[in-house]
């Protein structure tokens, strides 16, 4: 039996250029492919760009800009994503989209793990738009941030604080936490407490502070302002003054200075006391002979039969002693 030669190598250079012929053929061969994957991609943007800017256009008649922006950003990473499932299919005809959906289906799982937080920020802020506790321009308080809300974003909210600094809190937060919206009606109270002396008459100040309070510009006449007789405490009898005011931070604030203005001048006026704290300190020796009963109880000591011996007396036998020895 004859041996069989072996097959001729072929030169390394020559198996190169084969396999480039191969893939350049194959690639003109998909070029049509290709390119209609592109295009078909560029159409979709564009459809995309289209839809989210009606979005946007039909929420912001609806005075829902945000909400708008939110969809639009969605409904556009949504069309993309078909864009590209379809894309691939057409470039790689053997590739199934049921295949492509299915695996990420199971992708899925590990990616609302690794994004729970995001998808999470999300879902409270599509919530916060739908809802509408509160929109933008509103002046809130969340957790320890006061301010006005400048932007609703799909993750977080953005609220400007009275001195000009951003906060960004994450939607979770403010969807979970208690909001307190300032500017949610159009009028607001507000209040402030004074203290008068016991020598003054509490009906006929309190009606001499309404009187001034009334008189200041800002200060609603419907509902009516009104001071009561709020407390006797240890140094002064406290009437609360309460007034209804616009509910915006600068025109609260500026009316309360009028109103604590106008409220000295009243009583600098109509000569009503504002007393400030006062503590009387008595110091007295307890423990001298000549201070009455030593075996009765009092301050500083219980009762007994044995009571202190006095405190200079006790020192000079001391003395005396430490002198003898």
């Amino acid at each position: 039996m004859q041996p069989v030669a072996p097959p001729p190598v072929k030169n390394p250079i020559d198996l190169i250029v084969a396999k480039l012929h191969v893939a350049s053929n194959s690639f003109f061969l998909q070029l049509p492919n290709i390119i209609g994957g592109i295009v078909f991609i560029l159409v979709m943007y564009v459809i995309g760009r289209l839809v989210a800017r009606g979005l946007r256009a039909l929420f912001h008649k609806r005075g829902r800009l945000d909400l708008g922006s939110v969809l639009g950003s969605l409904a556009f990473g949504a069309i993309m994503i078909v864009a590209v499932l379809f894309a691939s299919a057409i470039i790689f005809p053997s590739v199934q989209p049921a295949t492509i959906i299915s695996s990420l289906g199971i992708g899925s799982v590990a990616i609302g793990f690794a994004f729970k937080d995001i998808l999470q920020n999300l879902l409270a802020g599509i919530l916060l738009l739908v809802n509408r506790p509160y929109r933008r321009g509103d002046q809130i308080v969340v957790k320890d941030f006061e301010g006005t809300v400048e932007h609703i974003e799909s993750r977080a909210t953005l609220i400007k604080t009275y001195d000009g600094r951003r906060v960004i809190i994450p939607n979770s937060d403010v969807y979970t936490s208690p909001v307190v919206v300032n500017t949610a009606f159009e009028h607001r109270r507000d209040q402030f407490d004074i203290g008068i002396g016991y020598g003054d008459k509490p009906a006929r100040s309190a009606d001499t502070f309404l009187a001034a309070i009334a008189k200041i510009e800002g200060v609603l006449a419907d509902p009516a302002p009104e001071v009561l007789p709020w407390g006797l405490d240890d140094n002064f009898i406290t009437l609360r003054a309460r007034w209804w005011t616009d509910s915006t931070r600068t025109n609260v604030v500026h009316i309360r200075s009028k109103v604590v203005l106008a409220i000295w001048e009243a009583a600098s006026e109509h000569g009503i006391d504002l007393p400030y704290p006062t503590s009387v300190i008595l110091f007295h020796d307890q423990t001298e002979e000549t201070d009455g009963d030593r075996t009765a109880q009092r301050e500083g000591w219980p009762a007994g039969k044995k009571p202190p011996k006095p405190r200079r007396r006790a020192q000079r036998r001391e003395s005396e002693q430490a002198a003898t020895d």
